[in-house]
């Protein structure tokens, strides 16, 4: 085995390798891998995806081919996620079950070599400053890396780093159980051994998914005022996994809605780390002479170095807390896919055709959901108040905006949307311009869905009582008003909120009032570059 060279620097410790008890098989890298990610349950529709900081969940269901001997071994998972919650996983396809679980927690880096080496030789170079060549030589380690570096060579026991000048250390060998990624390993027991396909399935912190839909109408100005219109819109998912492994080519499913989570699974992931190693220097250099004097504080800690071992993957970067990667470019979207639906419970399960990379520490963005012609129309809202007097009232207010459309078939949709941004575009002479933005939550198939624009700058209304005195008590009635303007050259939709349901008896003259969203509601049309007086009554249904 050739030898591996290292600088050290300021880094951080792990515990010692295991000695094992029983023949150790590491398992193949997966074959087949599906990744399932469950969003933020305290990320609101309103909120924008942390992608520094994900708190979201993911199920990895990895199938790996395992040889095992006859009688009792443990098999090593390599490259599990850092996140990973070791209390969730499950191993199936061992022919003898599992007997233990276990979560190593030793990583590759400097001060686990050094660990694992106590009390066995390794080779220092260090340069002679005489004459400028590199001069090695055989040493024993003698402290753990937690206590600073230090060796005995045939001058006696010393500090490493102390001489102000390069030194290197080569170890002829990794030590047992040590691995530059996080290990998820079982213990089993197998009658007659052989080669088998197990999964295993675990449960990741770090994981984080967001939908955001792009909307385009297809007409503009008038013709997209009238009472229906036709839109495309696409929607693309975000991913984002904070974790420093990658899961390539797998197949990948999100979950829509809020999942109810009861435990701590961040604190439960506990992702290993290295604690920092500081290298202390003793104030009088080489102690052939005599015992170890007392330690003078330690220096701070040296910036990350390259260390190379005999492994067949490339040079590692460690840093001072653990290993990782860190690439947050966003990847090219593939084409458009429309991801198929199933029902999870409550909650709403998206399978995504085809295979995705979930890179490491990286941001993905993927179109899979596409419909070109959504059926929808523009409504315009205000509220009344027989609280206020409609005197008072001299300047009118704006109207709001909404986008209004129902999740079905015929209406060009059809499917669950899950909860995310919207941004919503027209046409214009001089190309695509924006109408509007918002955000919608979690819609099901066969719900009305009625989106918040902003507030429009054509269409005002005064609504409120015609009494200077106030409300009418009991069950008198109220006189009401309501005056509206459109200042659009084509007509628009108005919905006038009278009051809450079940709270008041309202009369509209010509129209029926009916309940939409807690609200007894009509819908009026107002002409083209117009101002429209409407009186109405309403009064308190609960008086006596």
């Amino acid at each position: 085995m050739r030898s591996a060279a290292i600088l050290l620097a300021g880094l951080g410790s792990v515990l010692a390798a295991p000695l094992w008890a029983r023949e150790v098989v590491d398992a193949a890298a997966p074959s087949d891998i599906a990744v399932t990610i469950y969003r933020d349950p305290d990320r609101g529709e309103d909120e924008k995806l942390n992608r520094d900081n994900p708190r979201g969940l993911a199920m990895i269901s990895e199938t790996r081919r395992v040889t095992l001997p006859k009688g009792e071994s443990t098999i090593r998972f390599e490259g599990v996620a850092e996140g990973m919650i070791g209390i969730s996983a499950i191993v199936t396809g061992l022919p003898g079950g599992t007997i233990e679980k276990n979560r190593n927690a030793a990583l590759l880096s400097p001060a686990s070599l050094v660990d694992g080496t106590l009390g066995n030789r390794v080779t220092i170079t260090r340069m002679n400053p005489a004459t400028g060549q590199q001069v090695s030589e055989s040493a024993v380690v003698r402290t753990r890396a937690d206590g600073g570096l230090v060796l005995q060579t045939g001058q006696g026991f010393e500090a490493v780093q102390c001489s102000g000048l390069p030194e290197t250390l080569t170890f002829d060998r990794v030590p047992a159980g040590l691995s530059a990624a996080p290990v998820f390993s079982v213990d089993t027991r197998s009658a007659e051994g052989g080669t088998y396909d197990v999964t295993l399935t675990y449960l990741a912190w770090g994981f984080d998914w967001q939908a955001n839909y792009v909307g385009t109408l297809k007409e503009r100005g008038a013709k997209a005022q009238g009472d229906e219109f036709e839109m495309g819109l696409l929607s693309w998912l975000t991913l984002v996994n904070d974790n420093g492994q990658s899961f390539d080519n797998a197949r990948l499913q999100i979950v829509a809605g809020e999942l109810n989570v009861e435990s701590d699974y961040e604190s439960l992931a506990d992702p290993p780390v290295a604690e920092e190693l500081y290298l202390t220097c003793y104030p009088l250099g080489s102690t052939s002479a005599g015992g170890i004097p007392e330690l003078v504080p330690p220096p701070p800690p040296a910036p990350p170095m390259l260390l190379d071992l005999p492994m067949p993957a490339a040079a590692i970067v460690v840093t001072g807390s653990r290993l990782e990667a860190r690439s947050y470019d966003i990847v090219a979207p593939v084409s458009v896919v429309t991801a198929s639906e199933e029902d999870l419970g409550d909650l709403k399960l998206f399978r995504v055709p085809g295979r995705i990379d979930v890179s490491a520490k990286g941001m993905k963005q993927v179109a899979f959901l596409n419909k070109e012609a959504v059926k929808g129309r523009l409504l315009y809202e205000a509220s009344c108040s027989p609280d206020r007097w409609i005197g008072q009232q001299v300047d009118p207010l704006p109207a709001g905006m909404l986008l209004v459309t129902k999740n079905e078939e015929k209406k060009g949709l059809g499917t669950a949307l899950p909860q995310g941004g919207l941004t919503l575009y027209e046409p214009s002479p001089r190309g695509e311009r924006l109408a509007g933005s918002t955000s919608l939550r979690d819609y099901a198939r066969g719900q009305d869905i009625e989106l918040d624009l902003a507030p429009s700058t054509q269409v005002f209304a005064r609504c409120a009582s015609l009494s200077e005195k106030g409300r009418a008590e009991g069950r008198q009635w109220n006189a009401m008003r309501a005056v509206l303007s459109n200042a659009n050259p084509h007509p628009v939709k108005m919905r006038l909120q009278l009051g809450w349901a079940g709270g008041w008896q309202v009369r509209f003259p010509g129209q029926k009032a009916v309940v939409k969203n807690g609200w007894q509601t009509v819908e009026l049309t107002l002409p083209a570059n117009s101002e429209k007086t409407f009186d109405w009554k309403l009064r308190d249904a609960t008086a006596e």
